[in-house]
Parts: C-alpha cells; sequence; structure tokens
C-alpha cells in the first residue's frame, strides 16, 4: 500500500484513540477553532495539529480558515464505509447467538 493509500484510509485515521476523541467532539459541535481542540487534550497544538491532518487525508475532518483561526468539522460521510463493514459482522454474531441461545434452551 503506498503512503497516500495509507493516509486516506478511513480505518488507519480511526485507529489512535487521540484521533477517535477528535471525532467524538466535533461530532458534538458544528464547528471547533483548533485552541479549543487542544484544550480537551494532555499534549500541544502541533500534536493535536499533526492527528487533524490524518483526519483531514482521510476526508473526515474539514478544515475551514477564519481570519488568523482554523476550524474544524466533522465530515462523517466515510464513517459509512466503516458502518458497512461493521454491520456484517453484526450479523455474523447475531446468527451465532441465536444458535447458542438454541443450545442453552436444549440444555434446560
Amino acid at each position: 500500500m503506498s503512503d497516500k493509500t495509507q493516509e486516506r484510509d478511513v480505518y488507519a485515521a480511526i485507529a489512535d484513540p487521540t484521533r477517535r476523541q477528535l471525532i467524538r467532539l466535533l461530532a458534538d459541535a458544528e464547528e471547533l477553532p483548533l485552541h479549543e481542540l487542544t484544550s480537551q487534550f494532555e499534549m500541544g497544538r502541533t500534536a493535536v495539529s499533526k492527528h487533524l491532518a490524518i483526519l483531514k487525508d482521510a476526508d473526515l475532518v474539514i478544515a475551514r480558515r477564519v481570519g488568523r483561526e482554523t476550524r474544524y468539522r466533522l465530515n462523517a460521510g466515510p464513517l459509512k464505509e466503516i458502518q458497512d463493514w461493521v454491520s456484517y459482522y453484526e450479523g455474523f454474531w447475531k446468527a451465532r447467538m441465536a444458535i447458542l441461545n438454541l443450545i442453552l434452551e436444549e440444555e434446560k
């Protein structure tokens, strides 16, 4: 996989807990400036900016300049790919749990 493809990989982008927290913060707000996002973490502005850049490369975050400030908002569209992937396994586990319940009922 090339570096360019890896940068755009939604799965790689959400693999980090800090980036998942950034997504959660942005999901709860329409738009947040960098300084407000940074205040939620025990790391510097540069580190938060690097995480936001990875999310931006995966099209999960949209940045907008307002004067000297950059504001970020969530673009949840790419998360649909993950939802689709997980939903397949949801069906898998539902079927397995139904079989387990039948077995447990037979043992009673």
